[in-house]
């Protein structure tokens, strides 16, 4: 909030943090990244290997189950597959089935039936639905003052003419003359959002150049 108003964004806190919504969700757009632990869900290939790649960092994952057209899948067990995260030093986001390991309680997984890989292969699985924790565990300095850059630039681009006017936090506008929301609402439930080219500034596009993610997202959030 005080890296924002320094970034000559003004007005009361609620305004601020309005201001503040409007610009994380176009950094989001641009980015393709979540930079705060955020709850999410991908449908993502799964290699002849067994891994599954993941188009965003990855903090932890609750759920892996197989997409089949038509049914009703149920979720593989944690013994089924290992959580990679580029968390970790020299890591990759991924999710990595275990090809080789088998569950002799699991109808169709058993060892004589060719345990995990036998299951997607009768299935006819190519793609896993992940659940989990995606994000950052601390948003990046340089996002952040990204962040208070873009705050300041949407709001002065969305001042009124008039002088005397007053521009509400909900203000329905952009630099472009598009409508957009712009509110501060704390029940706000996360929704997709759509890559964007731009944040509608090339100084903040210029800042966040090195946490770009273009790798497209198959499904989910």
């Amino acid at each position: 909030m005080d890296q924002a108003k320094d970034a000559g964004c003004t007005g009361t806190d609620g305004e601020v943090a309005a201001w503040i919504s409007a610009a994380t969700e176009r950094i989001t757009a641009y980015t393709q990244q979540y930079f705060e632990p955020t709850v999410a869900v991908v449908v993502a290939d799964v290699a002849p290997d067994g891994t599954a790649l993941l188009p965003r960092r990855v903090r932890s994952v609750t759920s892996v189950t197989p997409v089949v057209a038509g049914d009703d899948t149920p979720s593989l067990p944690s013994s089924a597959y290992r959580v990679t995260s580029s968390d970790v030093l020299g890591g990759v986001d991924a999710v990595h089935l275990r090809w080789g390991g088998y569950d002799d309680l699991i109808a169709g997984a058993e060892s004589y039936n060719g345990g995990w890989r036998g299951l997607f292969d009768r299935w006819g699985a190519e793609q896993a639905r992940i659940e989990g924790e995606f994000g950052y565990a601390t948003v990046p300095v340089l996002v952040a003052q990204a962040c208070a850059l873009l705050a300041a630039h949407i709001q002065a681009a969305a001042a009124p003419s008039d002088a005397d006017s007053t521009a509400a936090p909900g203000l329905d506008v952009d630099d472009e003359g598009n409508n957009v929301r712009i509110e501060n609402t704390a029940d706000e439930e996360t929704t997709p959002v759509a890559p964007s080219a731009s944040t509608g500034s090339t100084q903040v596009d210029a800042l966040l150049v090195g946490y770009l993610n273009r790798a497209s997202l198959i499904g989910g959030i």
